[in-house]
């Protein structure tokens, strides 16, 4: 999705907030790989690479699954339904919703929207702003932006009211590219098996 952000608020007067006032943003972690009771487990846990090969909007895992144990023995923290997946490194910019409770690696600083704004807006502000936060980041080998720097970040936006007015017109178009994205997955497992069957 492509919108014109500036267009969709309209000519409305700006007040200057940190991220961290939008959502709480949360990093993620990585298991040990040398211990086997970590891995191929039944939670969700995505890496940049992941969104890196997927054009989704929504993002439901990746390559590999985590235990409990895994969990509980890492930095990595189940995000609930909702949250924007914001990659932090190598690179930054890349951007996805969760389709379903899911985890991360320490590669993201992932915003769950639980302060008064939606999910929907600030997936669309963080895409409007990735170029600013790409500029501000630290790191010699590749750029980097911190849990902190990204809390900091400072952005423009309307008063909630028109936030939420934003939020009500766009998310009835992500509500129906979700369903979408269910359907086409769906269709692509039956080919799959169609092709393995005949082929």
């Amino acid at each position: 999705m492509d919108l014109d952000f500036n267009k969709t608020l309209g000519n409305n007067s700006l007040e200057s907030v940190t991220i961290d006032n939008l959502g709480s943003i949360i990093g993620g972690g990585t298991p040990s790989k040398k211990i086997a009771e970590y891995w191929n487990g039944d939670i969700p846990w995505i890496t940049p690479k992941d969104l890196s090969k997927s054009k989704r909007l929504f993002t439901s895992s990746g390559n590999l699954w985590i235990t409990n144990e895994g969990l509980a023995k890492s930095s990595a923290k189940i995000l609930p339904i909702g949250t924007v997946l914001y990659s932090s490194r190598a690179p930054i910019g890349y951007i996805s919703i969760a389709d379903n409770p899911i985890t991360t690696n320490q590669g993201f600083k992932s915003i769950v929207p639980n302060k008064g704004y939606s999910t929907e807006f600030i997936f669309e502000l963080l895409k409007k702003e990735t170029d600013n936060l790409i500029n501000s980041a630290n790191g010699s080998t590749f750029k980097e932006i911190s849990g902190t720097q990204l809390k900091n970040h400072i952005v423009k936006i309307p008063t909630k009211l028109v936030c939420q007015q934003f939020s009500e017109r766009v998310q009835p178009m992500f509500r129906i590219i979700r369903k979408l994205e269910q359907e086409n997955f769906v269709l692509l497992q039956i080919k799959e098996l169609l092709l393995n069957k005949f082929f």
